[in-house]
């Protein structure tokens, strides 16, 4: 034997890694391989693309979560009956049995003090601080009737991604690229991209949980490298750097042979991906090469972070193949001055978002993309603080989200709450039934995608959820 594959054997794989970690700048491990498991199944590329259960209308999603809860009181349900009685104590009937974050005692009723018009063929209801997305009106498929099981945000938060209120679970964009793998072999399936400071529940909101580590969201930034550690370090060079990936993956592979451990193989090919990311990540990042009716458009400033600039490069990932697009922003708890706090964040995305619709129209891959707007939980018609600074408390009984494209009936409110906004009076819509109706979009039978962990199979939807056809084109 050659003596230094003898002296090789002598090192083990741990110290192996160690040493050539730190000059491969782990290749975005760190982000790619959070968990350690031996579970899967076996494929040499587990982002291959999949067939789905059966022919899907969407093949991209592009989630847009409102870290906070925004207030659906204030921006989609026009609630006449609010206002009127807006500063009256609360009917002791809708206090009864229920649980609030902040507020205590009887508090009193908030109406908007934003205005609500009809758009469109449709008569969707928008409020005044959304204009741009008001021109969208017949695109969206509104639903009035979410409730959640969870009224505190981090809960919430792992509730509405993951269909549990705990950690350890795969978010909804894991058990896509699980179900679907992707269709760009030099980006990741799932592509995380976050404005402000991340959410509460952390990078569980965007982590595989127990499925193998190629499912898990990898978080493009905005400022340095775009994904930790892609840059090569110091004193390496392409060259140098592919012939230390290939010697890993050497190891892994002999590894593999002899222990058949389905999670080498995901890591053989995400050491290979991560080296094909090196040139192909900058390049989707520089959204320079835009034109300047594009940056008018979405109101982009590049070399800046900001929500319009996520929203721009969402429409470049889609367009490159990738296949779960997931923008958090925060910013949207707002206890107190609510009126003038929902103004300011209303202007950050209501352009953006308005742009990238219009933009993934034009091209023609709104009717292939499912864009998914939303928050953990809504907000009370209660009035929590006094009227200078008046905020709304957490409300988990019914709120809004709305989806666009990806095979969804666009210009449909579904379902209906009381007077007051507070419960839902029709249609009322579990998360789990909107995460099996997105499943259903994307051609994937909630039921149907399972994994088996511990014992038992588990999937998103847990043991509920249905799918809402009425919503879907």
């Amino acid at each position: 034997m050659n003596q230094n594959i003898q002296h090789v054997n002598t090192i083990s794989r741990r110290d192996l890694l160690g040493r050539v970690g730190y000059g491969m700048g782990s290749v975005a491990l760190s982000s790619m391989f959070a968990k350690e498991l031996l579970a899967g199944p076996s494929s040499k590329d587990p982002l291959a693309p999949q067939k789905s259960h059966f022919p899907a209308k969407a093949k991209n999603v592009i989630f847009l979560h409102m870290v906070g809860a925004p207030s659906h009181l204030d921006l989609y349900e026009n609630k006449p009956k609010l206002v009127e009685y807006s500063g009256k104590d609360c009917p002791e009937e809708f206090l009864e049995g229920q649980r609030f974050a902040f507020i205590r005692g009887t508090p009193k009723l908030l109406g908007s003090e934003f205005k609500f018009k009809q758009y469109g063929e449709s008569g969707m209801v928008v409020s005044e601080v959304m204009p741009n997305l008001a021109k969208h009106a017949d695109k969206l498929c509104m639903i009035k009737t979410l409730h959640t099981e969870h009224f505190n945000h981090a809960p919430a938060q792992l509730f509405f991604e993951t269909g549990f209120g705990r950690f350890g679970r795969p978010t909804m964009g894991s058990w896509v690229t699980y179900g679907l793998g992707s269709e760009n072999r030099n980006l990741p399936g799932f592509v995380v991209l976050i404005t402000g400071n991340v959410a509460g529940a952390g990078n569980s909101l965007w982590g595989n949980g127990f499925l193998p580590s190629a499912y898990q969201g990898i978080e493009f930034r905005s400022t340095g490298d775009p994904v930790l550690f892609l840059s090569n370090p110091k004193g390496i060079d392409a060259a140098g750097r592919k012939r230390i990936v290939d010697g890993i993956n050497s190891l892994n592979q002999a590894q593999l042979d002899t222990v058949g451990d389905p999670e080498i193989e995901a890591r053989i090919a995400q050491y290979e991906m991560a080296y094909r990311m090196q040139s192909s990540v900058p390049e989707l990042m520089d959204i320079s090469t835009e034109t300047k009716e594009t940056h008018e458009m979405y109101g982009t400033e590049p070399g800046k972070a900001s929500f319009a600039n996520n929203c721009l490069l969402a429409r470049r990932l889609v367009e490159r193949g990738v296949r779960f697009v997931q923008l958090f922003d925060q910013g949207w708890d707002h206890h107190g001055s609510v009126f003038s706090s929902m103004k300011n964040k209303c202007k950050q995305v209501d352009q953006p978002i308005s742009a990238l619709l219009h933009d993934l129209e034009q091209r023609g891959l709104l009717n292939e993309t499912l864009v998914v707007w939303g928050g953990e939980f809504g907000r009370t018609p209660l009035m929590q603080g006094d009227r200078a600074k008046v905020g709304r408390d957490h409300h988990k009984d019914a709120y809004c989200v709305w989806m666009a494209g990806g095979g969804t009936k666009g210009g449909t409110s579904y379902g209906e709450t009381d007077e007051l906004g507070y419960y839902p009076t029709k249609n009322p819509v579990h998360v789990n039934d909107f995460h099996a109706t997105m499943l259903h979009l994307l051609g994937l039978d909630h039921e149907n995608l399972t994994y088996k962990f511990q014992g038992r199979p588990f999937r998103l939807t847990d043991v509920g959820g249905h799918v809402i056809h009425d919503l879907i084109a």
